[in-house]
């Protein structure tokens, strides 16, 4: 494969294998969350699955429970860089160190937004 970026400003994948296997990745529904709701779910509490954030663009709580005002985030090691568990990829490692610590800025751009609204 080629050094061709795909997307403007997103590296070309290394091979199809990494390409095919970031694509599978999901943004709801993983294993961590459904475990968590079905948790939820058998301790009787009711919620709200992969709700909006209100003044917030392209944001959105894994779990709300809209009585209680409380946003649940399920984040794993990797997308939001883990201190315990975390290390950076060597292919294009600039780049995913860079993406990563936008995830975690926006993380805490999150939180901040939620406490300021109650």
């Amino acid at each position: 494969m080629s050094r061709r970026t795909h997307r403007k400003g997103i590296p070309a994948p290394r091979d199809v294998n990494v390409r095919r296997l970031m694509l599978a990745q999901r943004s709801r529904d993983t294993v961590p969350e459904l475990a968590l709701r079905r948790a939820l779910h058998g301790m009787g509490f009711r919620y709200r699955v992969d709700l909006p954030i209100s003044g917030m663009c392209r944001r959105r709580a894994d779990v709300t429970f809209v009585k209680w005002r409380t946003a649940v985030f399920v984040q794993g090691c990797f997308w939001h860089a883990c201190p315990q568990h975390h290390h950076l990829p060597v292919h294009n490692g600039e780049w995913w160190r860079e993406k990563l610590e936008g995830n975690v800025r926006r993380d805490a751009d999150t939180d901040a937004h939620l406490v300021r609204m109650g």
